[in-house]
């Protein structure tokens, strides 16, 4: 009974947290947009702060029309990043146990790997899209999952290499064999860097789902940005980039929930406090 409502009160510490930086990271974001565009001398015409969005989607009398021409571009991005987010989470946790069972498969790729990183996204997007070929939901798989792959893929394979020597020692004289260990040890032990990949990754597949709009589809709000631009409709494309904006945080903080609360009921240190 004691036992159980220590977990109840963990649990609720771990939600009542994550709420809390929620709420704090979005006013601090709120207050950084108001702050620039007020004090850094940019024309109203062009920079829209936070009252001006809210007007342009809630108050004005087309903000229902306003909403409803802006849902279907939010829904396209977000579709695209949830694509290169699973795509990119999938590949790094298939290569971090790959890595982790054979070492010399490690050093055969790993190389590979950290170059591919230091290029530009950018640079080598044309090469992407003439591959997989242009609008195509590969390209946009392929460039949402590089930029998720490889920050991953290092937070995973540094949890994956923290495990207990005598966990592992423990299943080794029980007759259990590098997979045993990893499955029974490794993983487990790597949950908090899994979680934190995984939440960290939720910003940079908006973002390779915005590049690949932009480069490839055309769709979605990182199609729209250059059309809103090139036609000086300065309102929507601040509502369009708020919007995205607040749905990254959100999504972010709704991993960090599980997180926390997945966390808290196993006993376990989250990785953010």
């Amino acid at each position: 009974m004691g036992r159980g409502r220590s977990l109840v009160k963990g649990v609720g510490r771990a939600l009542g947290r994550s709420s809390a930086n929620a709420v704090q990271t979005l006013v601090i974001v709120v207050a950084a947009w108001w702050a620039v565009v007020s004090f850094t001398g940019i024309s109203p015409y062009i920079a829209k702060g936070p009252v001006d969005v809210w007007e342009f989607l809630v108050t004005d009398e087309d903000a229902a029309a306003h909403r409803d021409a802006l849902g279907p571009l939010v829904g396209q991005t977000l579709g695209d990043a949830a694509l290169g987010f699973i795509t990119g989470m999938a590949a790094a946790l298939v290569l971090a146990i790959v890595f982790s069972l054979s070492r010399a498969v490690e050093a055969g790729v790993m190389p590979l790997a950290l170059l591919l990183r230091s290029i530009p996204l950018v640079a080598i997007a044309p090469v992407i899209i003439l591959i997989t070929g242009r609008g195509t939901p590969a390209s946009v798989a392929v460039i949402g999952s590089i930029v998720v792959l490889f920050p991953a893929l290092a937070s995973i394979l540094f949890g994956l290499s923290r495990a207990s020597p005598q966990s592992l020692d423990l299943v080794r004289v029980y007759g259990g064999g590098r997979w045993m260990q990893l499955r029974k040890v490794d993983v487990p032990g790597a949950l908090p860097s899994l979680f934190a990949a995984a939440r960290v990754s939720v910003p940079g597949a908006v973002t390779g789902a915005l590049l690949a709009e932009w480069l490839s589809t055309g769709t979605g709000i990182g199609g729209a940005i250059q059309k809103l631009t090139a036609q000086v409709r300065f309102d929507d494309l601040w509502a369009s980039v708020a919007v995205i904006t607040l749905m990254t945080l959100v999504l972010y903080n709704l991993v960090q929930i599980v997180e926390n609360v997945v966390l808290a009921r196993m006993g376990m240190a989250t990785t953010v406090e």
